[in-house]
């Protein structure tokens, strides 16, 4: 399969900056694989298109604040004499960092900006930002970072100064990893409304966003149905986003991921199989989670922590999920590949194309599909 086997045309005025005004306000095509056809709805018919055996998976994993602006300490600076005003330029130049994948609790792997200068053995200051976005009065460093190593990409390993989890750290010095489709500054709103309502085990660097439409209310309405509910986790990270670069797709390969699943949720997925009622995965990452692990263990779930590089793409063979709720997805990605391996290219791309000519908003603040 070609890279351009999976593109499409979008306006790009119909790329959704902002959230709706509610959660629950999206719009949702719901797409019928046996039958080939699909419907307008809206998300708030969502219990109406569920069965009362059902097993709604979320991810419950939390985005964390990992977009950071930091400053040089000068460990491997340029020899720059101290009287030169380079030196203090050099010095105090914004370094753009985004958190992409966590290693171990104060090792992460980051995209750097601009990387080519920073190598391993520099050192990062970071600071807490008055207004998040101006960099220009910093208050006092409350993190420090050493570079220990780069990759391909522009990643970078940082080793993050300090003992125990950075979460709290971070929560001073970071902003809300936007997409770069958005195209805005952070606002306040984006620290509640780009992160679900389920949100639990930090560790994410970009929403789930299949999971932003759910209120509490619904959830439990869904409940109340009849409809069971399961959380796995999966964090998100570089092999979410990463863009396919060969011409030949089925070459890409997938960052790793890491993910975990509780015995008890595993107990009851495993249930759910056993007596033949549909799964239905609230996101391509809990697909992958689940058909993961259903992979490595002969169509059963599981419990247990791991990572997971699987790629999903048309002629994949789905063991667990028999539903999927999620965005609308980026031309040429490895999610658009997911989606159109579970419902068919073909449905898929023209189903994209009737959301294009109804004027559906589109990719992580956007409206979403239901595929069954």
């Amino acid at each position: 399969m070609k890279l351009e086997d999976f593109d499409y045309h979008l306006p790009p005025e119909l790329v959704a900056q902002y959230p709706a005004k509610r959660r629950e306000d999206a719009r949702m095509l719901v797409v019928r694989r046996a039958e080939g056809r699909f419907e307008d709805a809206r998300f708030l018919a969502l219990p109406e298109f569920l069965q009362t055996p059902d097993v709604l998976v979320l991810n419950n994993s939390r985005v964390l604040p990992a977009r950071l602006f930091a400053h040089r300490l000068g460990v491997r600076a340029q020899s720059i004499g101290k009287r030169n005003p380079a030196r203090q330029e050099y010095l105090t130049a914004p370094i753009e960092v985004l958190l992409v994948r966590r290693l171990d609790e104060r090792t992460w792997e980051a995209l750097v900006r601009p990387g080519r200068k920073v190598r391993p053995g520099e050192k990062l200051i970071f600071a807490a930002v008055q207004g998040k976005q101006d960099t220009s009065n910093p208050e006092p460093p409350v993190l420090e970072a050493e570079v220990i190593d780069w990759g391909e990409y522009g990643l970078r390993t940082l080793r993050f100064a300090g003992d125990g989890p950075l979460e709290d750290q971070l929560e001073q010095v970071g902003h809300v990893p936007l997409p770069p489709y958005i195209h805005r500054p952070e606002e306040k709103l984006d620290r509640l409304r780009y992160q679900t309502v389920y949100a639990r085990q930090p560790g994410s660097v970009a929403a789930p966003t299949a999971g932003l439409h759910f209120t509490k209310p619904m959830l439990y309405d869904l409940e109340k149905r009849g409809v069971e509910i399961v959380e796995v986790t999966l964090h998100v990270s570089l092999g979410t986003f990463q863009p396919v670069h060969e011409a030949r797709i089925e070459q890409h390969k997938m960052h790793s991921e890491r993910f975990e699943i509780g015995p008890e949720g595993a107990a009851r997925l495993n249930r759910a199989l056993e007596e033949k009622r549909r799964i239905v995965a609230v996101g391509t990452t809990t697909m992958r989670t689940l058909e993961h692990v259903a992979a490595e263990h002969n169509g059963r779930i599981e419990a247990g922590i791991g990572e997971t590089r699987l790629f999903i793409l048309p002629g994949f063979e789905f063991q667990v999920v028999g539903g999927l709720l999620t965005n609308f997805h980026l031309p040429r990605t490895t999610l658009l590949m997911l989606v159109a391996a579970f419902a068919g290219r073909e449905l898929i791309l023209t189903a994209y194309e009737h959301t294009v000519r109804e004027r559906y908003r589109f990719y992580s603040y956007g409206d979403c599909m239901l595929v069954l």
